[in-house]
């Protein structure tokens, strides 16, 4: 919560669904119906890099993934502005044109309430 704004205090105990998005691919809709047990699908993001942290489908921040008492968690790495929000990692939830391949949403969600 911004500490530097009275205002947004009243908001304070408002639920928001965090998500994070391990990566994303696309694939031909007949490599997708052969996905079984132990498939391995790429993603378009490296080991090393830092991943989004969403909040209604807005890049909010960006963090690295921890382990803590046996479970996931997301370590915020920086906040995002408007401004440093990058259009090429901003995906639309719905598929694309009609002759678009098929997307396989490789995404795993840390829901987290705020």
């Amino acid at each position: 919560m911004n500490a530097f704004n009275p205002a947004m205090h009243r908001f304070g105990d408002v639920t928001v669904r965090l998500s994070v998005e391990l990566g994303r691919t696309d694939m031909p809709l007949k490599d997708v119906l052969s996905l079984a047990e132990g498939s391995v699908v790429p993603l378009d993001r490296l080991t090393d890099e830092l991943l989004d942290v969403t909040a209604n489908g807005r890049v909010v921040a960006r963090g690295e993934v921890v382990a803590q008492d046996g479970r996931f968690a997301l370590r915020i790495v920086s906040l995002v502005g408007d401004e440093d929000a990058s259009p090429s990692r901003m995906h639309a939830q719905a598929g694309g044109p009609a002759d678009a391949p098929a997307r396989a949403s490789s995404a795993e969600s840390l829901d987290t309430p705020a």
